[in-house]
């Protein structure tokens, strides 16, 4: 599912081209699913004629400025996506459209045209995104529950190390917990604790000081080299453990050392036992829970990012139908 770097790409894109223009047509799916909270038809007329002042984001959730409220605003759920017709944009598994199609894609949920023909669409083939028409998105769920923006807003570090000494929960389910931090998801979290060569387990209480430093510098360094690529994994160093996250278990490997797959938080999470060890008291509390979520891991069919930590669990919805339609995903600047 899309994280801060792949909102962060697409937020810098709408910038770029968008800002300063003028919306001439709106056209919105008759999706209520997805668009939230106002008529389909009412947002469109709503939209047609506004300037768009500014792109924005918090964590995983992106928004226009315009002119004048009302403001759209997007949660990009598990497969959200923004396109600018001709512009290419990072391409994440779960949202990208094929290039073959005709534009606008069949899952487009809102396309939008500026005044000088350029054209936007935010689409969702899974259904698990959010449109809404909002005066002030900041002031209202899901933005205004979320904690500081890992990118905009990152901790100074001894507040950091201070913070983490405060909670006793597991490291992942707390970089998981959006009111703590936002914008991290299940790979970002997963990347960092292995880059920090932190067990998704430990404790962050018990977390050393020298510990908290690294992750806290890691933070920095994953997002910012996956925004400098322009979210494009397949541009993320050879050494992440992001490359291994969706290989079978027993044949996943990152630099040569064995990667193993638990649970933590509700989520499926990648880690390297001989570098990513428990310290003190939580390898000996945890070890036999290690053990059994180990077993389950391995023996479910996993998608590592098949859930939405902002969402509660929903029904899929009916297979749209429509004709092929065909997005060419756009190129962004070299901006990750």
């Amino acid at each position: 599912m899309p994280e801060l770097p792949e909102v962060e790409v697409a937020r810098r894109a709408l910038e770029e081209h968008c800002v300063g223009k003028r919306i001439v047509r709106c056209s919105a799916a008759d999706d209520t699913k997805v668009i939230d909270g106002v008529a389909p038809p009412r947002l469109e007329a709503a939209l047609v004629g506004r300037t768009i002042a500014a792109a924005r984001r918090k964590g995983k959730n992106l928004w226009l400025a315009l002119d004048s409220p009302p403001f759209p605003s997007f949660q990009f759920g598990m497969a959200g996506a923004i396109y600018i017709k001709g512009v290419e944009l990072s391409k994440y598994k779960r949202s990208a459209v094929s290039p073959t199609e005709e534009w606008p894609s069949k899952y487009s949920k809102l396309l939008v045209e500026m005044d000088d023909g350029l054209e936007f669409s935010f689409t969702d083939k899974r259904r698990f995104a959010k449109i809404r028409f909002l005066d002030d998105p900041e002031a209202v769920p899901p933005i205004s529950e979320l904690g500081p923006d890992a990118l905009f807003e990152p901790l100074q570090l001894n507040d950091y190390v201070q913070s983490l000494s405060r909670k006793n929960t597991p490291i992942k389910a707390l970089l998981l917990d959006q009111s703590f931090i936002s914008g991290i998801g299940n790979w970002i979290a997963d990347e960092v604790l292995y880059q920090a060569r932190i067990h998704p387990m430990q404790a962050a209480s018990k977390i050393s000081k020298e510990k908290c430093k690294a992750l806290h510098q890691c933070i920095k360094e994953v997002i910012e080299k996956s925004i400098e690529v322009g979210a494009d994994s397949s541009q993320y160093p050879e050494n992440w453990i992001f490359h291994s996250r969706e290989k079978k278990p027993g044949k996943a490997f990152v630099e040569g050392k064995k990667v193993d797959f638990i649970t933590v938080g509700g989520r499926t999470s990648a880690y390297v036992p001989e570098l990513q060890k428990l310290d003190g008291m939580d390898a000996t509390a945890s070890s036999a829970k290690i053990s059994r979520e180990k077993g389950r891991s391995n023996k479910a069919a996993r998608e590592v990012d098949d859930d939405e930590e902002e969402a509660k669990p929903a029904k899929r919805g009916r297979k749209q139908s429509g004709k092929a339609t065909h997005e060419v995903p756009a190129r962004m600047p070299d901006t990750k």
